[in-house]
């Protein structure tokens, strides 16, 4: 997880107050309300069509609310256009001037704004030191890689000292190593200036490596709102924990129900939980399993739950870790990871071997929505 925790800072710096947004009877964004602190990186995530898109565009003024209100430091935005208010959007597209030089296109806002020449050749020099691309200033855009045009376009946003850094998809157009390359670095530059900023994206790794919070959104309402590892080990839905990495969801019902202990009854084994929910016996219920939980072994456990047999239908090898997907009893399909911690195993496992999946009694989520 990047950047630092929201705790101790302005947790209404940025305020989003019951926000609507209706297209001819269509909710694209259904009265949402969020806190933004200052200086935090918080993402708004989820598929194409959730809303996000929609939301961030509200905050830079390029769409009305229908309803609802946005606050910046205690001043509603409501009726201000986008070039009266506090905030810079950087575009999935960078949206470079292809004839200017990345010295000018850093330039262009400040000389827009009339300051004075040497101000501009000040910040503009600050800017350029500070995304590490003084050596490139006299280039053209297409004279850069993908990576490089980014931290340009990053430089043209910073420049104007915005309250608010609006990002949308800001490493969508970047291969994926050069992604992963350039997320922590993006991070790196957006701390060091201090902006608060508000990203979009739906890339699930993009956001958690990035912010400090996220808004995982669907049709047009934030379904869960919290800290990466918290929306990833306690996801409060189905819905969120299949959206968020990978996870094995097992349908069930309550067989007992206790303030330190869940068993839950499934179709290949019966799960036993370290804590109570609340719920009722008979009641339906779904497991949820992150693969990096379970472990594999030929041999049965010895505990009674938390168990089950299965087949190994599929492989494949990641080189740090393998993936495993076992085929149980009822024709479930589990899928499993293992980290591969040495470089030779006495006895490899491998397509077709007959094996016992066992997870502790603290690795499963029970989702009741």
């Amino acid at each position: 997880m990047a950047a630092g925790d929201p705790r101790g800072k302005d947790a209404a710096f940025l305020q989003i107050q019951g926000v609507v947004k209706d297209f001819a009877g269509y909710k694209a964004v259904n009265n949402v309300s969020l806190d933004i602190a200052k200086g935090e990186i918080f993402a708004l995530l989820g598929s194409s069509g959730c809303g996000k898109s929609t939301l961030l565009r509200m905050l830079a003024g390029f769409e009305t609310p229908t309803s609802g209100r946005i606050v910046l430091n205690g001043q509603d935005l409501a009726g201000l256009p986008p070039y009266e208010r506090p905030m810079n959007m950087m575009f999935q597209s960078y949206a470079l001037f292809p004839h200017l030089s990345v010295w000018d296109n850093i330039a262009f806002g400040l000389r827009r704004d009339g300051l004075p020449k040497d101000r501009v050749a000040e910040r503009v020099e600050a800017m350029l030191k500070l995304v590490q691309l003084g050596k490139y200033a006299k280039r053209k855009p297409h004279q850069l890689s993908g990576g490089q045009q980014q931290r340009v376009a990053l430089a043209r946003s910073l420049a104007k000292q915005p309250q608010v850094l609006l990002l949308d998809e800001p490493l969508g157009a970047l291969d994926k190593k050069l992604r992963e390359e350039t997320q922590i670095e993006l991070v790196n530059i957006i701390e060091q200036v201090g902006v608060t900023c508000v990203m979009v994206t739906h890339d699930q790794e993009e956001a958690m490596t990035m912010a400090s919070r996220i808004a995982v959104m669907s049709e047009g309402r934030f379904l869960q709102v919290g800290a990466p590892a918290d929306i990833y080990e306690t996801p409060a839905s189905r819905f969120v924990a299949d959206f968020i990495g990978n996870v094995n969801l097992m349908d069930g019902t309550v067989e007992e129900d206790e303030a330190d202990h869940v068993v839950i009854a499934s179709a290949d084994c019966k799960h036993y939980v370290g804590h109570g929910i609340t719920g009722t016996p008979g009641m339906a219920v779904t497991v949820a399993l992150r693969p990096e939980k379970i472990h594999v072994s030929r041999h049965k456990p010895a505990d009674e739950y938390n168990s089950a047999p299965g087949t190994i239908k599929e492989m494949s090898y990641f080189g740090s870790f393998t993936v495993y997907h076992l085929q149980l009893a009822s024709g479930a399909r589990l899928k499993v990871s293992q980290a591969n911690t040495s470089r030779h195993k006495d006895d490899e496992l491998t397509w077709g071997d007959a094996v016992w999946a066992h997870w502790s009694r603290s690795a499963h989520v029970v989702l009741t929505q």
